[in-house]
């Protein structure tokens, strides 16, 4: 028996859409900082990394615009762009109630690559029990257990932005130095509207777009 779970329209209208898409719904108080859920795990009185908003799609580079800017979820369009299956490597975890909170790295399975940084926060009540405990296991990523159980859901992006990475950023992402990195916010919900997962993406320096990849991308939707 499924337990209900928040609906993302019911989120209280607090801000205009960031690019006025019709799609793209005002974000809840929590949301309006550009790091959440990822803020959720900065310690008090520690400095945190400033991200900035990106208020024009067309504006953010490529190959990061492909990559970000589309209603898919990122496990599947990374693993198009790096050609290889992506795993899960935890950070940190938190269980609040019926939320689970995850600070995480998506990396490839064969080489270890750090391909995302992501924070997330799942509303356990919306799955199965087979699929909450393929979440609790915490070794895929969600996008790959909704695609394992066929799980219908709607990708809706609610911002971009841009963040001067900090040390913990680079170290989780195997950095080398400081850069400009880019991310979105965005929540997964059923196609009723019952909430899934909020998250944060950020990516680290990618090469540019290779032309295969651009393809699938754009095969993919993105």
């Amino acid at each position: 028996m499924m337990l209900s779970s928040p609906r993302h329209d019911d989120w209280p209208p607090l801000t205009e859409p960031v690019h006025g898409s019709k799609d793209m719904e005002s974000p809840p108080p929590s949301m309006l900082d550009l790091l959440y859920p990822l803020s959720e795990f900065f310690r008090q009185g520690e400095p945190r990394p400033v991200a900035r908003l990106e208020t024009g799609q067309q504006t953010m580079p490529e190959p990061y615009r492909s990559l970000l800017v589309h209603g898919k979820d990122m496990t599947s369009t990374l693993e198009l762009f790096h050609g290889e299956p992506l795993r899960l490597r935890l950070l940190a975890s938190q269980r609040r109630g019926d939320s689970l909170f995850r600070r995480v790295v998506l990396i490839g399975r064969e080489s270890s690559k750090a391909v995302e940084l992501g924070a997330i926060r799942i509303h356990l009540p919306a799955f199965g029990e087979v699929a909450r405990q393929r979440v609790l296991e915490a070794q895929q990523p969600l996008g790959s257990i909704l695609k394992e159980f066929e799980i219908a859901y709607v990708s809706r992006p609610r911002l971009f932005f841009h963040v001067a990475s900090d040390a913990a950023i680079e170290s989780a992402l195997a950095m080398d130095r400081p850069a400009r990195l880019y991310g979105r916010q965005n929540v997964l919900s059923s196609p009723d509207g019952d909430a899934f997962a909020e998250v944060v993406e950020i990516l680290p320096p990618v090469d540019d777009l290779p032309a295969s990849a651009e393809e699938n991308l754009r095969d993919h939707g993105g």
